[in-house]
């Protein structure tokens, strides 16, 4: 398949065509962290990634296609969850995780860069959607193993149980600027257990 086939930003390449994709994604994340979505330049991601503009704008097209691909890339290469044989670790353990991605000095500002802009484009916030509904997949297997043994009622919505972990760590990120520490992170994750537990979350 040609670099050129298919939506700008799906192909799934090989070779040198994936050394490629690889350098400019890294060059596209650290224009994102530098000048957000709206100073993305697709000649500039050329030149940070040392590759013809020709390779970058036949493959992706456009702006939103690029951050499209980083998106998925991002999903490709996220951790796996954790599986300690209790659900107030494996809560703990992804609420940390979230926290240690959102104070990181690279991928804080880059994830904040993503979620403005797709606030404004389509294409973009699809792409935001699939990379945390592949997360959100991921650590709901561990509320799934939890009803299984019994911490939680059968029946309980395990992706809404990942959701209330992260959601108030994403708040203090976009929102209101509080801290985001460990004991932030424990805490989100012991009030999510908690509301599971008691059924909350039983669909």
């Amino acid at each position: 398949m040609d670099a050129g086939d298919g939506e700008p930003g799906t192909v799934r390449p090989g070779g040198r065509t994936a050394r490629v994709r690889e350098s400019v994604l890294r060059a596209a994340g650290d224009a994102l962290v530098e000048h957000g979505f709206g100073g993305l330049d697709l000649a500039d991601v050329a030149r940070r990634a040392e590759v013809g503009k020709t390779t970058v704008y036949r493959r992706w097209s456009t702006t939103a296609g690029l951050v499209a691909d980083l998106l998925t890339d991002m999903a490709e290469q996220s951790v796996p969850r954790t599986d300690t044989g209790s659900l107030d670790e494996d809560l703990r353990s992804n609420a940390r995780l979230v926290v240690r991605t959102l104070t990181d000095p690279r991928q804080g500002p880059l994830f904040a860069a993503v979620v403005a802009a797709a606030t404004c484009e389509a294409r973009t916030a699809e792409a935001l959607h699939h990379f945390y509904a592949v997360r959100i997949d991921e650590w709901a297997g561990c509320v799934d193993a939890a009803a299984g043994r019994g911490e939680v009622p059968r029946g309980t919505d395990a992706r809404e149980v990942i959701r209330a972990v992260s959601a108030p760590l994403y708040y203090r990120l976009l929102a209101s600027g509080d801290p985001l520490d460990e004991m932030v992170a424990d805490r989100a994750a012991e009030a999510a257990a908690v509301a599971a537990r008691a059924g909350v979350y039983v669909s």
